[in-house]
């Protein structure tokens, strides 16, 4: 397994996440959303492993509405500027990623993973 979160340092779900798997002894790169990003790459492969854009766009935002009725392409850029946008935590393992808080996802991943 080859987790990445990308999070928000005040968030909770984000601290969830890490406390998840540095309980079950996985190795994972944390990785801070607001002073980082997601790499144009990173977003093209999230997103086609969740679902889409609208799915890693945080509704709660106070900034939601710079980005509620732009384009999709244009929600991408905003997303570049305001990394702020993004709803956290977003687990990556490989191709698969998750958008939240998600253990039932990450545990069918380490079931499913290789031994070593």
């Amino acid at each position: 397994m080859n987790i990445q979160i990308f999070g928000k340092s005040k968030c909770f779900d984000t601290k969830k996440a890490e406390r998840y798997f540095k309980e079950r002894g996985i190795k994972f790169q944390s990785v801070d959303i607001l002073s980082k990003g997601l790499s144009k790459g990173e977003l093209e492969s999230v997103c086609k492993a969740v679902g889409g854009l609208e799915k890693l766009i945080d509704e709660n935002s106070k900034d939601y509405c710079n980005i509620k009725y732009l384009l999709d392409e244009a929600k991408a850029d905003k997303l570049a500027e305001q990394p702020k946008l993004y709803k956290t935590p977003i687990v990556r393992n490989g191709k698969q990623a998750t958008v939240g808080y998600c253990p039932e996802i990450w545990s069918k991943w380490s079931e499913n993973a290789p031994q070593r």
